[in-house]
């Protein structure tokens, strides 16, 4: 698995700091799972797959596709219900992937815009 989470890593371009920011461990903590020098948490785990987009089967045990087509599936549900664009799945994706902090910025923003008193 170590193998793998390291190679999730560098996918999506991200520095040993960076991705553990996402998952919500520190960038020593990801450099001994990728080392094989400790095993992650189910947590861990379940961080990366919803973080990541990825395979909960692939990551654990390397079966199937590296990355679960299901959030698509849903993102594509929400698109047809509310007549969702391209340019409009795109901002919504994106938005899901960003780290807490950076959404929490975002809706500030956007609370000082829409909802200024």
């Amino acid at each position: 698995m170590n193998e793998r989470i390291k190679e999730i890593r560098e996918i999506f371009g991200l520095s040993l700091e960076a991705f553990g920011e996402r998952i919500g461990i520190s960038k020593t903590s990801v450099s001994r799972l990728e080392k094989n020098e400790r095993n992650p948490s189910e947590q861990t785990i379940k961080s990366i797959c919803r973080e990541f987009n990825i395979n909960y089967a692939w990551l654990k045990e390397g079966l199937g596709e590296m990355i679960s087509s299901l959030p698509d599936t849903l993102l594509d549900q929400v698109a047809d219900e509310y007549h969702l664009d391209d340019l409009d799945k795109k901002i919504v994706k994106s938005y899901m992937q960003l780290t807490e902090e950076k959404r929490k910025v975002i809706k500030e923003y956007l609370h000082d815009i829409f909802i200024s008193e």
